[in-house]
This record gives structure tokens, sequence and C-alpha cells, in this order.
């Protein structure tokens, strides 16, 4: 396997991996279109075309030419100042629990910290994103877009972390669902 940036030739098996990875999942976003592709695939979508949109951190895990995996952190903000929001990262069906989405996170996380950014955000469980120095962004003072998510919104600070707090705004995209 071998994690890389985004191609322009990725699009389509990028929105086909995600698709699969949230359909049907409890907690996946409602399609935009009854009987559609789950939301995370359209969102996908939207956040390329939003100026938000980081090239260097939307990444594809290979096998030989297929794409099995992808994650993407866009521009988000705290108080204003720039910082990312992850998500989504999706894994293909039978490709999960195999370390696919662990490398990408793992790649993003080096990408970032590389890219002089201060800190990457994100909703998803504790169990899981804690293996990469995710911690509930509350005891940080760093508010969740909706107070509701509780331990699930999550950051990971970098080596930029300057202790800044306050309320996190995702990339305009999020709003839409």
């Amino acid at each position: 396997m071998i994690v890389r940036r985004e191609r322009p030739e990725d699009t389509d098996a990028i929105h086909a991996v995600t698709a699969a990875a949230f359909r049907g999942l409890p907690y996946s976003l409602p399609p935009a279109e009854p009987g559609g592709d789950p939301g995370e695939a359209m969102l996908v979508s939207w956040l390329r075309a939003d100026p938000g949109w980081i090239p260097e951190l939307s990444l594809v895990a290979l096998e030989g030419d297929q794409v099995v995996g992808h994650v993407v952190a866009t521009r988000a903000h705290l108080e204003g100042r720039p910082v990312l929001g992850l998500g989504p990262l999706s894994v293909l069906p039978g490709r999960q629990r195999t370390g696919v989405g662990s490398a990408l996170v793992h790649t993003l996380l080096g990408a970032a910290d590389a890219l002089g950014e201060p800190l990457v955000a994100l909703l998803g469980d504790p169990g899981y994103y804690g293996r990469f120095g995710f911690v509930p962004a509350q005891p940080l003072g760093i508010a969740a877009p909706d107070p509701a998510w509780g331990d699930n919104f999550q950051v990971r600070t970098l080596s930029r972390y300057d202790g800044q707090a306050g309320r996190f705004e995702y990339s305009e995209p999020f709003n839409r669902i």
C-alpha cells in the first residue's frame, strides 16, 4: 500500500470509496437525493470546490492501481485563526481494520505538521482517534460547533500549537449537512 496526494483522475474512485465506506451506517449523513449515496460522498465534492480545500491534505491509499481509502483535511477556523478540520476518512469496507485508515491519518497529521498547521479537529469515535493523539477538545478550551458532540469532538495539537482556544468552525460545506 502507498499513500499519496489525490490526483484529478482519482475523483470518481474517491467518491465510490466514500460512498461504500459510509453506506448503511447509522451515523452516516443522509443522501442528497432519495436512494443516493451517503452525504459524506457529496461532502467531499463540496469540499473540493470550496476555497478551504488544501490539495496537499487530500490523500489516497492505493493498493496497486486501486484507491482503497481517502482522507481529507480542509481549512477551518478557531476564533478566526486558521486550523484544520479532518474528514471524512473513508476506507473500502473490505479493507477496514487492516491499517489503511491508520496509514492515512498518520500521513495526514505528518503533512499538516510539516505545513505548519497548529491543530486538527474532527468529529469521531474517541476510541479510534485517541491512538493518533486526538483528545476531547473541550478541556483545551475549544468549543465544538455543536455542544451536543461532547467528547466526540476532538483535537490533535501539532508543533505550532500555541494554546489557542475558542469556538471551532469547519469550512462552509460542513454547514450544508
